[in-house]
């Protein structure tokens, strides 16, 4: 049996038994949490997170050196953000589109009485920025500073790429621990479905059907928000720039969404991610290398689209009400805090916190939607990677076309 067969049965499997679970007495539910599902789930994640930097540092230093011109890098860099932040605004005013259609703050009844929430502050957007370039970077490898690894590595490749035969054996070093870490993605990705079994679970029972009843529309609104620009936007990009039929695409990556689906986190599937875009998808190593970690720091759509129906949804359930300036703020300023708080700790709901006070929402309000959020978290890390591989895979079929008009020419 494939390994994407497995991964379907486990999730399939993994959302009976969290289910299943919720009508469980709850001595039992914590009882297999702590001593089954969450050790199983923790080791996987750990096990994944365990090849992250070194992958990154890695990968994108040969991906560099592999492009080998700083113009031609500087020219992907900038479509990559172009794309991220033109597919980052569509995702936020598909959300509204969706949020304001459903209507989720007039469903049940919310107690914002009870409603508490301490926001955290996120940095200055010129402090993260002048943050990029590390001063010790060491110190970021050692701890998982993602955009700061990028940096070096791309100084390092360029280095590389620059001096040539001189430096030709750091260059197999750095192939041969390429060849290492690959092979360990392979290791780990056995175990893939039963860690998505576990977390699945887990989560679900965690979460419990009365926090899924209270929120059922809140949760159906992201849902279809998710689903209508994964189906919509990335595939036509797929289709109109990257000359591929989408369900292909979709299908041959569909290992990476289910582990992004299971993990909930970009960089924890980042190894599996790369791996597919290479080898099912085709996408030229190098392309891959620079893209997908930058994509996995910065690119947040499926959070977009959540802030934007969370938005909504606080506005109908405190009734203030949003005029057509509000929601031009809020799509300006979530597109530009996506990259502002790109690599910060819970991300998402410092980015929803900064958007609430932009619009003079309450902040509070976060507190309604916390109980799901770990459920939707799921399927915004899948529709997010997905987004890093549509890019690099538009961005290598162009430069394949490239390269065979120079040829015939």
């Amino acid at each position: 049996m494939s390994l994407t067969k497995k991964i379907i049965i486990a999730l399939i499997l993994g959302v009976i038994a969290g289910i299943g679970l919720t009508f469980a007495p709850e001595a039992i539910f914590t009882g297999l949490d702590m001593y089954l599902l969450g050790p199983v789930g923790e080791i996987f994640i750990n096990l994944i997170m365990m090849l992250v930097v070194p992958l990154v540092f890695v990968s994108i230093t040969l991906g560099t050196a592999g492009v080998g011109d700083p113009a031609k890098l500087g020219k992907i860099g900038v479509y990559t953000v172009s794309f991220f932040l033109i597919t980052t605004a569509v995702a936020i005013c598909i959300g509204f589109g969706v949020g304001y259609l459903l209507e989720p703050g007039k469903e049940g009844v919310f107690n914002t009485e009870a409603a508490t929430y301490e926001a955290q502050e996120a940095p200055p957007v010129m402090e993260t920025l002048i943050n990029i370039i590390p001063d010790n970077p060491i110190a970021s490898l050692a701890s998982g500073d993602m955009l700061q690894i990028i940096a070096f590595a791309i100084f390092i490749g360029i280095a590389l790429a620059h001096l040539g035969e001189k430096t030709v054996g750091i260059y197999r070093l750095f192939e041969q621990a390429n060849e290492i870490l690959n092979w360990l993605v392979n290791l780990v990705m056995k175990m893939a479905p039963y860690g998505a079994f576990a977390l699945i679970a887990s989560a679900i029972g965690t979460a419990g059907l009365d926090a899924l009843g209270s929120m059922a529309m809140y949760m159906i609104a992201v849902i279809l928000g998710l689903i209508f620009h994964g189906a919509f936007t990335y595939s036509l990009a797929i289709w109109s720039l990257g000359k591929a039929n989408p369900l292909k695409f979709y299908k041959a990556f569909f290992p990476a969404m289910s582990v992004a689906f299971s993990t909930s986190s970009s960089n924890a599937t980042l190894p599996v991610s790369m791996k597919t875009a290479q080898e099912q998808l085709g996408v030229k190593k190098e392309i891959s290398s620079f893209v997908q970690p930058l994509g996995a720091t910065i690119n947040m759509d499926g959070t977009a689209i959540m802030q934007a129906v969370a938005t909504v949804l606080i506005s109908q359930v405190y009734a203030i009400p949003l005029d057509f300036s509000d929601l031009l703020m809020v799509v300006l300023t979530a597109t530009l805090a996506s990259i502002g708080t790109a690599g910060v700790p819970g991300v998402g709901m410092i980015m929803l916190a900064m958007v609430l006070g932009q619009v003079g929402l309450p902040v509070e309000g976060i507190a309604l939607i916390i109980g799901v959020d770990r459920l939707l978290d799921m399927l915004r890390t899948s529709l997010n990677v997905t987004g890093d591989a549509t890019i690099a895979y538009i961005i290598s079929e162009k430069d394949k076309r490239d390269e065979l008009k120079v040829k015939h020419s």
